[in-house]
């Protein structure tokens, strides 16, 4: 059902659960079809908030009774100011499926999305994903990325039979949320660069046919950016389809390594705290961006420093000491439910402090390949942020209301909440993280000039 000979084709082709992904103008009217396909006979039940009723739930109602497939009246979920992926209300819906037999069809786009995701799970039941926006990557992913007791989580649960993304449907979407799509994409960039890095310190390998179907693609798909600032379809279908590629690596995959890494964790970060702006909750696509270029600018100083010269004079260094770690995650987290769950992950990376010395021996070993490698995949912050601009995504934490200073902790920080290695563990264990950090989020490092046009945030 995809475009024959797409990489998109390949994606779907190598997914555990998901069976078909619709990316064309109209693809709506063909939902029956789609549906039947999937010897689904319902009654179906559609999940979307006010807004995604609006665009496109009405819609996906007429059309399913247009064809005589039965539809219970839709599940039209509300929060104010703004819908917000609780686990608890991934719960409630479970509750509604189980009670009313209905098969889940989600009209929306993340929060909906991941909702209905960990819903479907919940329940015991398959879903579809009706995708309203290009705004992230996890229609096709495995897991929802989950507020559970206010820490954000990827929750395991299946990802969707399908994905339906109507190209007129997505080209209605406010105009600010493909800025949050191409944000996210932009993230893939440092996700990579993570992934490598693991891999050459044997904390862990990289899968070659994953890695490529989004590594090998990731720079033609944020190759238009002011195109896509200006609503063309080319732009518009280039970056749903890299979001779903995206998705279906991680469901490839079996998890979000291949599109997440310490950008994500920054993201997480301000998720978590629940920043805003103007009363408005930053979007998730806006965080990952202005990540993205402060992990860049982070890879930037590393890429320059006398790594062989630093390995050697930082051998002797003890390893993390698991008091300091408690104590720097009750500081970082305030909140006892966000401190408890940091430290879990904490602790679990911390069972690998012993193998320090492994990885600073692979590091030296593997430098001249890895920096090859490592400078031959990045994009230079300051390359990433004019195209984020140029594409209206945020680049700048003063765009989301974020010092400089808040910047800074907030990369400190950032490592706490996963266990997932990534270059910001690196430079902890390197005695460089506090040093690096100061470089690359100080006003003097000319970085962060806002631009000349705000981004559309919230």
């Amino acid at each position: 059902m995809t475009r024959s000979g797409s990489v998109l084709d390949e994606a779907v082709a190598r997914a555990s659960v998901t069976h078909a992904a619709v990316v064309e103008r109209g693809a709506l009217a063909g939902l029956p079809r789609l549906v039947r396909g999937l010897g689904l006979k319902g009654p179906f039940q559609i999940v979307a908030d006010s807004n995604t009723m609006a665009a496109a739930g009405h819609a996906t109602l007429a059309v399913l009774r247009e064809a005589g497939l039965e539809a219970h009246e839709p599940l039209v979920l509300t929060e104010k100011p703004r819908l917000k992926p609780h686990a608890e209300t991934a719960r409630e819906v479970a509750a509604a499926l189980r009670q009313g037999g209905a098969f889940p069809l989600a009209v929306g786009s993340g929060v909906i999305n991941d909702i209905t995701k960990y819903a479907a799970e919940l329940a015991g039941l398959g879903y579809v994903s009706i995708a309203t926006a290009a705004s992230m990557d996890g229609y096709a992913a495995s897991g929802g990325a989950m507020l559970d007791s206010g820490f954000k989580r990827t929750l395991a649960c299946a990802p969707p039979l399908a994905v339906l993304a109507d190209l007129d449907l997505i080209a209605r979407a406010p105009e600010r949320m493909a800025p949050w799509g191409y944000g996210d994409l932009a993230g893939k960039i440092v996700a990579g660069l993570d992934w490598v890095l693991a891999d050459a310190l044997g904390e862990e390998a990289i899968d070659k046919a994953v890695f490529s179907l989004v590594q090998d693609h990731i720079r033609d798909w944020l190759s238009q950016p002011a195109r896509l600032a200006e609503g063309r379809e080319d732009a518009l279908r280039r970056l749903i389809e890299g979001l779903l590629i995206c998705g279906f690596a991680m469901q490839a995959y079996g998890n979000s390594r291949p599109a997440s890494g310490s950008e994500h964790q920054i993201s997480h970060c301000w998720e978590m705290e629940k920043l805003a702006l103007a009363g408005e909750p930053v979007a998730h696509g806006a965080c990952v961006g202005v990540g993205t270029v402060a992990m860049l600018g982070l890879y930037e100083w590393f890429l320059r420093q006398d790594i062989p010269a630093r390995v050697r004079a930082c051998r002797e260094l003890p390893p993390s000491d698991p008091a300091a770690l408690e104590e720097e995650v009750r500081l970082a987290f305030p909140d006892p439910a966000l401190a408890a769950a940091a430290r879990a992950e904490v602790m679990a990376k911390h069972q690998r402090a012993g193998r320090r010395g492994e990885r600073l021996d692979a590091l030296a070993l593997t430098w001249t390949a890895l920096q090859a490698r490592l400078q031959s995949s990045i994009v230079p912050a300051r390359v990433m942020k004019q195209w984020l601009g140029a594409a209206q995504a945020a680049c700048d934490p003063a765009q989301l209301g974020v010092t400089l200073d808040k910047l800074a902790r907030d990369c400190r920080r950032a490592r706490l909440i996963r266990r997932r290695y990534t270059l910001l563990d690196l430079l902890d264990e390197l005695g460089w993280l506090d040093r690096a950090i100061h470089e690359v989020c100080r006003p003097q490092a000319g970085l962060w000039e806002m631009p000349q046009r705000p981004a559309l945030i919230g």
